[in-house]
């Protein structure tokens, strides 16, 4: 089979697909602004910066398509789809874009959320203070990520700071703040049959808003893992959808509670390219292709950790026993996730050893030198 896939957007998610995608004899182009993203090195980038006629001749050069970022435009994917396929489909796209439509699809759904307030003047901000209590987390209803675009109101002096800093010419979602104690997240993929498989839960852990390392299997999630499968997999059936999606959710007393769901391959999944019989960026390039998926058992327990703002030294990294090392070519920047390491040692004691180890190497200090336990 010689299909070509052509995937909005060349960052880190479109290079590790294009790499998924290689030994199955599949070809990828790739959308994106910049020609010399992190995926060029793998496909064609067709570029808006060096020609204005990039989005159609990008149409033109695959046979289906996908996407590695939920804020594409979906001007662009409607041109698109008059002619072509595109997974996930365009109402999964559109509603992940927008927190308000989220949020009313898990309710209607019966996920649980925490209640919330539209929010699209200074009264209405008033009036959702009133009913919802504090804290209460304000967030832009479109666009942010990695902790962007959202003010956590504590006190109600803070309410005017809190609509200059978001409010002016936005729509936004006021949520009650959940009091949690841990985040964790599913990823599942559904094929075009609607065969669905689901990964293992995994537990994050974020530094500056960032996502910094997950732990898979989640700790402790024997009894959460069909409760989560059975919130995505409601997701996934209602939306027809094609490809992985990964759910974000929170743990707490009364049990989970869905934050949000992103509409493409994961941060928190970037360990099952090596600590799963099949990865999330493999079973979504087979779902997009129409190919049956492969199995989502684990390997081995594994830790994922973010590589953000500066490289740590390779040679140093590869020296841990059961230590993968994945850089993405991206230059470094404060905040900028660069890469990944994916830690699988043979024992638990081995692996709470290994991420101390990681820490003193890595240049920006993670929380990695408690005991894991998984």
């Amino acid at each position: 089979m010689n299909k070509t896939i052509g995937i909005f957007g060349g960052g880190q998610l479109g290079r590790m697909m294009a790499q998924a995608a290689l030994p199955l004899n599949l070809e990828c182009t790739f959308f994106e602004s910049n020609a010399d993203c992190p995926a060029a090195i793998l496909g064609q980038v067709y570029s808006t910066e060096q020609d204005p006629n990039a989005l159609q001749a990008f149409i033109e050069s695959a046979d289906v398509f996908s996407l590695e970022f939920e804020n594409t435009p979906l001007a662009d994917v409607d041109r698109l789809s008059q002619d072509k396929a595109i997974y996930p489909p365009r109402q999964a796209l559109a509603t992940a874009q927008n927190r308000l439509l989220e949020k009313e699809l898990f309710q209607r759904l019966e996920i649980p959320v925490a209640p919330f307030r539209a929010v699209d003047s200074l009264e209405s901000l008033q009036t959702a203070v009133a009913q919802l209590g504090l804290p209460i987390v304000l967030k832009t209803a479109t666009g942010g990520y990695d902790g962007k675009g959202q003010f956590v109101l504590r006190e109600a002096e803070q309410i005017d700071q809190a609509w200059q800093e978001l409010g002016p010419a936005k729509s936004l979602i006021a949520e009650s703040f959940v009091q949690f104690s841990r985040e964790v997240s599913i990823i599942a993929v559904r094929g075009q049959d609607g065969e669905v498989k689901t990964w293992p839960l995994a537990e994050n852990h974020h530094h500056h808003g960032i996502l910094s390392h997950s732990i898979v299997p989640a700790p402790r999630s024997e009894a959460l893992q069909p409760v989560a499968q059975d919130y995505i997999t409601r997701l996934l059936n209602h939306l027809n959808y094609v490809g992985v999606l990964t759910l974000e959710l929170f743990v707490t007393e009364q049990g989970l509670f869905a934050n949000e769901m992103a509409p493409r391959v994961h941060n928190s999944g970037h360990w099952s390219i090596e600590g799963a019989v099949c990865s999330q960026f493999e079973n979504h390039v087979r779902a997009v292709a129409g190919l049956p998926l492969g199995s989502t058992e684990v390997v081995r327990p594994t830790v994922m950790v973010n590589i953000i703002g500066q490289h740590p030294k390779s040679e140093d990294v590869l020296a841990l026993n059961g230590a993968h090392l994945h850089l993405y070519n991206k230059s470094e920047r404060e905040g900028r996730k660069l890469g990944h390491i994916t830690l699988m040692p043979l024992n638990q004691s081995e692996l709470t050893h290994l991420c101390r180890q990681l820490a003193e190497i890595l240049p920006e200090p993670l929380a990695l030198t408690q005991d894991i336990t998984i």
